[in-house]
């Protein structure tokens, strides 16, 4: 307050000692907390990756990615179908989710809707992010699967030629678990979308009306444009957590150890891989587990790291 009065009189403002300190004390306590963070990332990857040594000097980095087999009995391991079925499942999920989340984003950021309608609908697509994921998991077992068994049965037997459809559908399997995903990350990528898409600075959309654009023109010349870089780091958080979902997908994607071609067949992920047989692994298995979860955390630092190059180069670009 002092300062602001020392401002609008012209006087001169000195500082006392006992504000400097706390401004250095500030400083150093959130740099100690920017280290810590980096510190318990290589922290965990350092354990996963020392207790999953064993595996990686037996079955190296090509066998283990490629090879289909995970026979704890015989001491086989491979991950290719977890790893597939982590990306499929994740890609899929984005597909169904982007478009939607963002005309979600789109229609509660623009005036579509009355004030006392659209307030709710923020809050309601913000609260989807907070149910349990084992909740999703029943809601896809017990009313998701039996509705969609009908229709999924007649993509099979009229587009069954295509690979993509081309065996029977179930209650389980990777296209149910793809759209359960699809559900839980609905409400990250149209929330950051939504608050991208309000921090745009309100002269640029009076700037665009006044030179004659219409209101969609206007939209994605110009609001969207504007707010990209936003919407991508919302995306690819999605995307991240696509990856590391756990319960939801092991109740419904099968867990089979094959892989295929066909949305419909049954499958596997690294995360429900861990869930399944972890609690029960000894000896070589612990360590090939630790490995999947090494390969798991790899592709989710992957994706933030393309995330954050994809969001400079927009950046840089605006600029």
């Amino acid at each position: 307050m002092s300062l602001a009065i020392a401002k609008n009189t012209g006087m001169s403002y000195k500082r006392s000692q006992l504000s400097r300190n706390v401004d250095i004390l500030f400083k150093w306590v959130t740099a100690i907390f920017g280290f810590g963070i980096v510190l318990v990332l290589l922290a965990i990857a350092f354990e996963v990756g020392r207790q999953a040594i064993p595996a990686i000097q037996k079955f190296g980095i090509i066998d283990f990615f490629t090879s289909v087999r995970w026979n704890p009995v015989e001491n086989i391991f491979g991950a290719w179908t977890q790893i597939y079925g982590t990306l499929v499942t994740s890609f899929i999920a984005l597909l169904l989710a982007v478009p939607i989340g963002v005309g979600v984003a789109i229609i509660l950021s623009e005036d579509f809707l009355p004030p006392k309608l659209q307030q709710p609908l923020v809050f309601m697509v913000q609260l989807l992010a907070a149910i349990p994921s084992v909740i999703y998991g029943l809601w896809g077992i017990f009313v998701l699967a039996p509705f969609l068994q009908d229709p999924m049965v007649w993509i099979y037997q009229t587009f069954g030629w295509i690979p993509f459809f081309s065996s029977q559908a179930t209650g389980r399997g990777i296209y149910i678990a793809s759209i359960i995903l699809a559900i839980m990350i609905l409400p990250i990528i149209a929330s950051i979308s939504r608050d991208a898409l309000v921090a745009v600075n309100p002269t640029l959309r009076q700037a665009s009306y006044g030179l004659g654009a219409t209101r969609w023109e206007t939209l994605t010349q110009v609001i969207i444009p504007t707010a990209i870089s936003g919407i991508i780091g919302g995306v690819m958080l999605a995307l991240g957590r696509a990856m590391g979902e756990t319960m939801a997908v092991t109740m419904l994607i099968g867990n089979a150890n094959r892989p295929s071609t066909s949305i419909f067949s049954q499958g596997s992920t690294i995360s429900a891989l861990l869930a399944n047989q972890f609690a029960e692994a000894s000896g070589l298995q612990v360590s090939a587990l630790m490995y999947a979860a090494l390969i798991l955390f790899f592709l989710t630092l992957l994706v933030n790291v393309l995330a954050q190059m994809i969001v400079n180069k927009v950046a840089i670009k605006k600029l």
